[in-house]
């Protein structure tokens, strides 16, 4: 009798197990769906640019473990609410992808918030001050570490020693231009260096010196190196906290994936991003300390160990970290005077620019690296050092055969006739900073001429029209971490002070500029599977805007974001809405 008994007890209990697990009528009342489908965040009442063609707006979106279950309206998701399903109303405010930033020196700008701030400084006393400031704060012998300082704000004359010795007498001093291509340093710092009037030039930099040959304390690209070789490095303490405070800062913007370049300038050390790759990224990543995706780029000379990498462990090494490729400069900036052009600097007629990189070894290297697969990216901004990269690619493609490389070319700001229509052809992406050209419009016509300025800079829109594809960036800490200004000057091309737009014939329309922060940024660095676009599939990174309408976005673009999410969750602000 008991053994009858618990024999049907146990066949009952398998009958109503699966008469639970059958589907209803009603698939959002099935236990299963609750189980296995229903969506952890169903965002509703929205206006949502996806950044995806096949579905541009969308209201609804349903989101489970970090990606996204569904896109469209209401009733196309509300299958996918179950049980411990959130939904958030949003009452037709405006959703957009989070926005990838294409450039950035993301741990060197999370360690310069810390540091002496010239970004703005507008005189000598200004500058000075700030300099003074920060030495009272200093025990002797400390370094004075500071940047963002640009000249063309007090008149466009550079900086010298004597604006800072006196008040400096007992700590080096090391401040950046805003380009990262140039610095100014104290009497002191030149003499633990051992640069004198005798020290000659290396190769790819300039030590400015005055016509009797004194140095005038400024150094420009490789030249930096002298300085920057003996500056002591961060500690690992210092980085992963430059590395969470940068993180906070990008969310605040909107930005949910950062390209990372590492340190900016010429001749820096080839080891740098490989530290913070295993010192900082991975110890946040194991910590749980990841606040946004990283997608890192390392220096073409260390293309082999890249080649390695990617073998041991793929493109991504965590749903947060990401292996981009390897990066190499052609010239320097157009601030430093040290961009390579065909003809000369109009307010320095015996200088053309420089070539920071030997071109034998520049090709030489692309094509293992290329021919090892992986993605190139090379620094270029005048029109000579872009027009020589273009060929260089071209070369490359031809000798290694066809493949999706994704070539890129960082900044690609002035560009010789024909250059727009050969990005297109060659399929080079044009990874540009659309704000560098609030700080370049007056300078850039004060160096080459108004004419030629006009004629080759920032061609966002003839980039377009020749098929290349654009990807945006701001170059942090050179430029601020600021996609919503960004497109808004891809829009208008306004720079401060001004009343009418600098080459008003390079304006582009929203959608491609959003694209270009959004898809096309994810494309240039082999994530558009993952990211890029609210679809299905992809990662849940999304901001909300505060407008209330497309129409109300798209006619007055908002200067500040709402709230961004990350997989699905509200990163900032960290307080629920």
């Amino acid at each position: 009798m008991g053994k009858n008994l618990l024999i049907f007890l146990s066949a009952a209990g398998v009958a109503l197990l699966a008469i639970l697990l059958l589907p209803t009528r009603s698939p959002s009342r099935s236990l299963w769906k609750w189980r296995r489908t229903s969506a952890d965040l169903v965002v509703m009442n929205a206006t949502i640019y996806t950044s995806d063609h096949s579905l541009p707006f969308a209201e609804a979106m349903a989101i489970r473990n970090g990606r996204i279950l569904g896109v469209g309206n209401y009733s196309s998701v509300k299958d996918l609410v179950g049980y411990g399903t959130r939904e958030l109303n949003l009452n037709g405010k405006v959703v957009i992808p989070g926005f990838i930033d294409s450039h950035a020196h993301f741990i060197n700008g999370g360690l310069q918030m810390g540091q002496v701030e010239l970004r703005g400084v507008e005189s000598q006393d200004s500058f000075a001050k700030k300099v003074k400031e920060a030495v009272k704060d200093k025990v002797p012998g400390e370094w004075v570490l500071g940047g963002g300082w640009n000249n063309d704000l007090w008149g466009g004359d550079f900086p010298c020693i004597s604006w800072i010795d006196d008040i400096s007498p007992n700590n080096p001093v090391w401040l950046s231009r805003m380009d990262g291509h140039m610095g100014l340093a104290n009497s002191l710092a030149l003499k633990i260096a051992g640069i004198t009037n005798d020290t000659h030039n290396p190769v790819g930099g300039t030590i400015v010196k005055t016509n009797d040959g004194e140095p005038t304390g400024l150094l420009v690209d490789s030249a930096m190196k002298l300085i920057l070789s003996l500056i002591p490095e961060v500690s690992i303490h210092g980085r992963r906290e430059a590395m969470v405070r940068a993180s906070k800062y990008a969310l605040m913007r909107g930005v949910t994936t950062m390209t990372d370049f590492g340190r900016y300038f010429p001749g820096a050390s080839v080891d740098h991003v490989w530290h913070d790759l295993s010192d900082v990224y991975k110890w946040a990543d194991s910590a749980g300390k990841m606040l946004i995706r990283v997608c890192l780029f390392f220096p073409m000379q260390t293309w082999s160990q890249v080649v390695d990498l990617f073998q041991e462990k793929g493109r991504a090494l965590s749903q947060w970290i990401y292996l981009g490729g390897v990066k190499a400069f052609a010239d320097g900036s157009l601030g430093s005077n040290s961009a390579l052009f065909y003809e000369p600097y109009e307010d320095d007629p015996d200088n053309y620019g420089l070539q920071v990189t030997d071109i034998d070894w520049l090709l030489n290297a692309t094509l293992e690296s290329d021919k090892s697969g992986l993605q190139v990216a090379i620094h270029a901004i005048g029109d000579k050092a872009n027009d020589m990269v273009l060929d260089m690619f071209d070369s490359v493609a031809s000798f290694n055969g066809m493949r999706d490389r994704r070539f890129r070319i960082e900044h690609a700001q002035h560009l010789a006739q024909g250059a727009t229509t050969r990005f297109g052809q060659q399929k080079v992406i044009a990874s540009v900073q659309p704000d560098h050209l609030l700080d370049d419009a007056d300078s850039a016509e004060k160096k080459l001429g108004a004419f030629r300025a006009r004629k080759e800079s920032y061609l966002f829109h003839s980039l377009l029209a020749g098929d290349a594809l654009l990807a945006f960036g701001s170059d942090w800490p050179v430029a601020d971490i600021y996609p919503l200004r960004g497109i808004k000057t891809a829009m208008s091309r306004v720079p401060p002070g001004w009343d009418a737009a600098w080459i008003p014939s390079e304006r582009i329309a929203l959608n491609d500029a959003l694209k270009a922060h959004t898809i096309s940024a994810a494309y240039a660095c082999f994530l558009d599977h993952d990211l890029g676009s609210l679809s299905a599939g992809k990662y849940a990174d999304f901001v909300v805007l505060p407008a209330n309408s497309w129409d109300e976005f798209s006619s007055d673009l908002p200067s500040s974001v709402l709230a961004t999410y990350v997989n699905g969750v509200q990163a900032y602000p960290s307080n629920s809405m």
